[in-house]
């Protein structure tokens, strides 16, 4: 394993990474890892683009719909399992692919992952409660006053990371952010970043077409078959929240289809701040040339 590589190829929703990452992995001979936290749940296929059967035939994926809605994951779990499976591949592969939106679980695998206390069991589902019948501006709060400091940079709109920093804060004592700055990237490997880079509209357009795409293969029935269980953290996503509160009787069908687009929007804008911080990624455009991509790997 002293020469192995793990390409990560990053990108907002809808800029095409599982295409570019198929196309890579054919060509290297190996196998694809996804770090996209939404398509590790079998239950949730349309509303979060897992990969089709074809594309999944063509190359070996790991972490795709391999969990139910109701198991317990979290991203240690994940670098955990994705490490295991790294040095597995490894063994037989100079090169690993690794794909998927979701920044903090890629960071996991290739940054290593700050180390937490142990938290009361008892408070996530009081915080779940709270944002359940008060909303998400409850969770904001409570953040603001037990740890600002990460208030000020967390996605505020995110229930999830709210309740997660909240629930170390009040377990500990100390504020979650007291936590943060501790990790130790994995030795066994380099890592290649890669992200593709779409123009702003064109991606915008991307993402309305993929919408209704998602409507038309019946993303509505997906999500009503899920809204009995629109408490589970796995749902508090773009594409299902917005039916629940179609069903609910809060907004109607075109408004709910519209928020999802809008929601999306919001979701890939904070997704290219986010992978903006490498400024050694090697940038790929949208309309790249499988040639140029992998010159760029080994120049």
């Amino acid at each position: 394993m002293k020469n192995s590589k793990l390409i990560y190829i990053a990108g907002p929703t809808a800029s095409g990474k599982t295409t570019l990452a198929i196309a890579l992995a054919k060509h290297l001979n190996t196998e694809i890892i996804s770090c996209d936290s939404r398509q590790f749940y079998r239950e949730m296929t349309i509303g979060t683009a897992v990969p089709s059967a074809e594309e999944l035939a063509e190359v070996p994926h790991h972490f795709v719909q391999h969990l139910s809605i109701h198991d317990p994951y979290s991203v240690g779990d994940f670098r955990k399992d994705a490490l295991n499976t790294l040095e597995s591949l490894f063994k037989t592969n100079e090169y690993v692919i690794m794909v998927g939106g979701s920044g903090l679980y890629a960071d996991a695998v290739i940054q290593g992952l700050d180390e937490f206390p142990a938290v009361d069991p008892s408070i996530r589902p009081q915080l779940n409660t709270m944002f359940e019948n008060e909303g998400i501006e409850v969770l904001q709060e409570l953040l603001k006053e037990h740890d600002n400091l990460h208030y000020q940079i967390v996605d505020q709109q995110n229930p999830k990371r709210l309740i997660r920093a909240l629930e170390v804060s009040l377990s500990s004592g100390k504020p979650y952010s007291s936590f943060l700055g501790k990790k130790t990237p994995p030795d066994f490997f380099t890592t290649h970043p890669m992200v593709i880079h779409s123009d702003r509209e064109e991606l915008y357009q991307r993402i309305n077409t993929r919408v209704d795409e998602m409507v038309e293969k019946g993303l509505e029935e997906e999500a009503r078959s899920l809204f009995p269980e629109k408490g589970l953290n796995a749902l508090q996503t773009v594409g299902y929240n917005e039916w629940f509160n179609h069903f609910e009787g809060k907004w109607d069908r075109e408004t709910a289809i519209a928020e999802i687009k809008k929601n999306s929007r919001r979701y890939a804008k904070r997704q290219i701040t986010w992978f903006k911080r490498d400024t050694m990624a090697q940038v790929v455009p949208t309309d790249w040339n499988l040639k140029d991509v992998f010159a760029g790997i080994n120049p």
